[in-house]
């Protein structure tokens, strides 16, 4: 991008409302209309993080860090210059696109039964599940095609990710769940890599808004690992898609007071439990309790209940995990 582009982007998104949607709220006003309230790039417990709107420009007295929009984006999502600004234009003008391709996908969904079955085979049987996670489905072939009927131009869709280079659906045969700015898509094919992003950031944790008031927290890896504990009753259950928590998923752990309980997969070369003690350590360091739930060798919280487990038996490490 050139810079009258850069200049434009940034007229675009202010830097305040940024933030503001970002939950970042102003501690108290300073003089020429600026702000100050606690840093959302560090564990901040004094305002130190001054804003100025007329100007678009932050600076915080606590790490030293500061600049524009695009920088706020660099640091908050840990990634780079190019990366702030394709996530920038998706958060600007994503949104509409992203609603239309998950509900896109979610018609799919039952109309294609190898996708019904690959959930009920994950431990995905109820409705209600299926409607609070939004989960849909993408046979390929199609949803550039309905997209561009709308009115997406083929360079938007790419620019997106939902389109290959050549021209061809990016998602196919995959189950979708709708994400914060993403989409994670699920192969139901042996023969596909299993896992793929959008381009961009993985956003914070999987349904925090609904979790984060709750005094304890299960934090698992895997979205089908939320999916069997939120069936089972466990509504105080998150995720962070991976082993390894980005900053701002981090703090969000970090950020009240409550237990965190990491039930991490106990597979059997032990990269699991390495990064739950991991975890554990630097939640205990940040004065966060955290707990280790113990699966049995092999397992993972989807495999424990589509293989028997229920919610007692769950509970039950759940009660071993805090001796």
């Amino acid at each position: 991008m050139n810079r009258q582009a850069l200049d434009d982007l940034k007229q675009q998104i202010p830097l305040m409302g940024y933030l503001q949607a970002h939950a970042w709220q102003p501690a108290r006003p300073l003089s020429r209309g600026r702000w100050m309230g606690l840093c959302p790039l560090h564990e901040d417990h004094q305002p130190s993080f001054l804003v100025d709107p007329t100007k678009d420009l932050f600076y915080c007295y606590g790490c030293g860090r500061g600049g524009d929009v695009i920088r706020f984006a660099e640091i908050y999502h840990q990634v780079r210059f190019s990366q702030a600004v394709v996530l920038l234009r998706q958060w600007h003008g994503a949104e509409p696109l992203m609603q239309e391709t998950s509900r896109f996908y979610r018609v799919q969904l039952h109309r294609h039964s190898e996708a019904v079955a690959y959930l009920y085979q994950r431990g995905v049987r109820s409705v209600e599940l299926i409607d609070h996670m939004q989960i849909g489905y993408a046979p390929g072939g199609c949803l550039r095609s309905w997209l561009t009927q709308l009115g997406h131009s083929l360079p938007v869709l790419r620019q997106a990710g939902l389109v290959t280079d050549t021209g061809y659906d990016a998602y196919v045969r995959r189950i979708v769940f709708p994400l914060e700015g993403n989409l994670y898509g699920r192969s139901v094919s042996p023969a596909a890599p299993p896992h793929r992003f959008l381009p961009g950031a993985k956003g914070g944790l999987y349904s925090w808004a609904q979790v984060q008031s709750y005094p304890e927290v299960i934090l698992v890896e895997g979205l089908f690992d939320y999916a069997v504990l939120w069936e089972a009753g466990f509504h105080n259950v998150t995720c962070s898609l991976g082993t390894h928590l980005n900053a701002r998923q981090f703090r969000q752990l970090c950020d009240g007071t409550r237990t965190v309980y990491v039930a991490f997969d106990a597979d059997g070369n032990g990269s699991g439990q390495q990064a739950a003690q991991y975890l554990l350590r630097n939640l205990q360091e940040r004065g966060t309790p955290a707990r280790l739930v113990s699966l049995p060798e092999g397992h993972d919280p989807n495999s424990f209940f589509v293989q028997g487990g229920d919610a007692r038996e769950f509970h039950r490490l759940l009660e071993e995990a805090r001796l």
